[in-house]
């Protein structure tokens, strides 16, 4: 399974398409036209990543996503949704649900191998950390997506959990607004800087007296000094 990805998409051209792209790339491929399918699949299978349509004929990709991210089995897996809809609160909805990427149709099937390779690459760096302490107080859980602030657990979204990552992988550093979008969302940008300051901001709330550890540097954009 180390290289195995799964497209769950409900047109078979599309599936046949992708699966030909990636098994050139050196990945074994399993696709699905519907929801149910798929979850058969999962009790079985846990997937190195997941290509994921919206629309689909018996359930909503979205709802998909949010199942992956709640059983911690499924958790870690990257999700790239892949679909037809185009507008800016489909990209936002799916991407705060935990997403990694987006790509919308029509796509270059060689973009679309790219995207698959830098998720795969970012999160390969993480797991190779399971653990990282911050000030004492804070320990970010690679492998559990989870943080817990002087022993106690704090339940981030999917989206702040990458920002703190992101931030915590190199102390001291300035990290611009637009470098954390590109972090989070790659191309596929469906939202504006300020996007950024409201999360920062419902992660200082969560993380209590270690919000300390978040400086915002004024005109520039955040970093993590402990």
């Amino acid at each position: 399974m180390k290289n195995h990805i799964v497209i769950v998409e409900d047109e078979p051209d599309i599936v046949d398409l992708v699966s030909i792209n990636l098994t050139k790339a050196g990945f074994t491929v399993r696709g699905f036209c519907e929801g149910k399918s798929f979850f058969t699949y999962l009790e079985k299978n846990v997937p190195k990543l997941l290509i994921l349509d919206l629309m689909l004929p018996d359930t909503d990709g979205l709802e998909i996503c949010k199942h992956m991210r709640k059983k911690e089995e499924f958790s870690a897996v990257p999700i790239i949704m892949l679909t037809a809809k185009g507008e800016e609160m489909d990209k936002v909805l799916g991407l705060e649900l935990g997403a990694d990427d987006y790509v919308t149709k029509p796509f270059s099937p060689k973009e679309l191998v790219a995207r698959v390779k830098a998720v795969l690459r970012r999160h390969t760096a993480k797991s190779e950390e399971k653990q990282r302490e911050i000030g004492g107080i804070m320990v970010v859980d690679f492998e559990k997506y989870e943080v817990s602030v002087e022993q106690e657990k704090i339940e981030l979204t999917p989206t702040e959990f990458r920002i703190l990552t992101l931030l915590s992988s190199k102390p001291g550093w300035v990290f611009s607004r637009d470098k954390i979008l590109d972090y989070l969302w790659g191309h596929e940008k469906a939202v504006i800087d300020r996007t950024v300051d409201v999360h920062i901001r419902h992660l200082r709330e969560k993380l209590g007296s270690a919000a300390q550890f978040i400086k915002n540097i004024r005109g520039v954009g955040y970093k993590l000094e402990t």
